[in-house]
């Protein structure tokens, strides 16, 4: 555990017991019972899927994989946790760790998962539940707007939750640096993330979202599920997306890399793409247009594409045009924090909704930075064949360098970001990375 993360925790639950007081007096309510959330089975069998606890029961505990479990919140009294923790010889029980959060709740160890009986008063109930749970006239189940004003707290983030967040990109560029040099040694998806995950310290269960490791023509496919257990033939590229957990906070980290293979055409794309990731990151200010900053990514990536040659018309025609949304089809990034698409990402501070622009459905994040926020910057080029099919006899593109490059699937390079006052703190360590 790095250093000074008991007193950070502590200041962090100081601020949440403030704000939830506020939040909860706005909304006449007494409390919130948070309930953390329990995993599901699959259709017709036994076996449960992967768990993650509710992002708010996690804001108070960290605990991502803490199942079944009830946080009582009053304010003005102790936070109370049940926690489901039965004894069992088929599971080992649930057990909390040695963090100072631990020492400001009313802690109960229970056999059964029910919810805490309430006291009196006016309650709302929040997370994966039936109202059969509760059967309480007084309890509000679900209230849109109170879930709303609680995601809005989640939006800046604590000092405790900035050095969370790079902790949790400190240990996921570890398994990023291996991941590479699996891919050079010319080892199997498969394998990469095998290397991934040994250097990370993390087992795939514990990961924030499925990684994404494209060898080749696979990094065009942009949440690419799978991992070829064979070598590949010839190694023109990796895109690999994966991420770690630290205390419940996630990093999402995409790195590209150019293989012995690659085409001379290639390399100078992504070194394309990385300089243009830079200028984003160092563009980022409180204030500034997300929506704006997502559009002058795609001015950016239409100047390198002309001059790489893989787009031959003007930058004016095809600025005009929106022709690199056939290249890049995502969005510049998202909110980051206890989830990987965090929370409020289109909803203004005051909870109304900030649709997307037309052109660009796929931009998750639709609002003005704020010092504190947290955000991914991601440009990316693919050769995606049916994005890119209606353009091939426009006289738009080279079809010949985009068939050159259409082997290679696709760059991407994705940092964790701090949004402060002073500009952008860069979560994500670049120091050690050659192409």
């Amino acid at each position: 555990m790095p250093p000074g993360f008991d007193a950070l925790q502590r200041q962090h639950l100081d601020a949440l017991e403030s704000a939830y007081a506020e939040v909860l007096a706005r909304h006449q309510l007494d409390g919130v019972l948070l309930y953390s959330g329990h995993p599901r089975r699959h259709f017709a069998d036994d076996q449960e899927a992967n768990f993650a606890a509710f992002g708010h029961f996690q804001h108070w505990t960290g605990q991502a994989g803490l199942a079944r479990s009830w946080l009582l919140i009053c304010p003005g009294q102790v936070s109370r946790l049940k926690v489901h923790a039965p004894r069992d010889f088929w599971h080992l029980p649930a057990r909390l760790p040695d963090e100072a959060w631990v020492g400001r709740f009313e802690i109960i160890l229970s056999d059964d998962d029910a919810p805490p009986v309430l006291p009196k008063g006016r309650f709302a109930v929040l997370g994966d539940v039936s109202q059969a749970c509760l059967d309480d006239v007084s309890v509000v189940y679900q209230p849109e707007a109170l879930q709303a004003d609680l995601d809005e707290l989640r939006v800046r983030k604590s000092e405790y939750e900035v050095a969370c967040l790079r902790e949790a990109n400190r240990c996921a560029m570890t398994g990023h640096h291996a991941a590479r040099q699996a891919f050079l040694a010319g080892d199997s998806e498969l394998d990469i993330q095998l290397a991934y995950l040994g250097a990370s310290r993390q087992r795939e269960a514990a990961l924030p979202y499925s990684s994404i490791v494209g060898v080749n023509t696979h990094g065009g496919v942009l949440h690419y599920q799978h991992y070829d257990t064979a070598p590949p033939e010839t190694c023109h590229s990796l895109l690999m997306d994966a991420g770690q957990r630290y205390r419940g906070y996630c990093a999402d980290i995409t790195r590209t890399w150019s293989g012995p293979d690659a085409d001379p055409a290639f390399r100078p794309l992504v070194n394309g793409v990385r300089a243009l990731q830079k200028q984003l990151v160092a563009a980022l200010r409180p204030g500034i247009s997300f929506i704006d900053l997502h559009q002058q990514m795609h001015d950016g990536l239409t100047e390198l594409l002309v001059e790489q040659g893989v787009i031959t018309c003007s930058v004016v025609h095809a600025q005009a045009s929106g022709l690199t949304r056939a290249f890049c089809p995502h969005g510049l990034g998202h909110l980051l924090g206890l989830q990987v698409h965090d929370v409020a990402g289109r909803r203004s501070a005051d909870g109304l909704p900030l649709l997307p622009p037309s052109a660009d459905p796929a931009l998750r994040l639709t609002r003005e930075l704020e010092a504190g926020m947290v955000v991914t910057i991601e440009p990316g080029v693919y050769i995606i064949p049916q994005l890119i099919e209606p353009y091939r006899d426009s006289g738009d593109i080279d079809a010949s360098v985009v068939q050159r490059l259409a082997c290679h699937g696709g760059i991407r390079i994705e940092d964790n970001v701090l949004v402060t006052r002073q500009g952008p703190d860069n979560l994500t360590s670049t120091t050690t990375e050659t192409e």
